[in-house]
């Protein structure tokens, strides 16, 4: 049963996030033809202040 976990910084829609997983499953029975049945994906969303890029604490903002 193929698991995915996807980490985001946190402020996406609840409709972004369903379709995140919509997608992310399509490719997953495309990729590797597992059943969708068996696709588990988990949204872990992190706050913008714990998110670090080359190591500085880096602050994500979306238009």
């Amino acid at each position: 049963m193929p698991f995915i976990e996807v980490t985001l910084v946190e402020g996406r829609t609840q409709e972004m996030k369903a379709k995140l997983i919509e997608k992310v499953t399509e490719a997953t029975v495309e990729a590797i033809g597992a059943p969708i049945e068996a696709i588990r994906v988990c949204i872990r969303e992190v706050p913008k202040e714990n998110w670090g890029v080359a190591g500085k604490q880096k602050f994500v903002t979306r238009d």
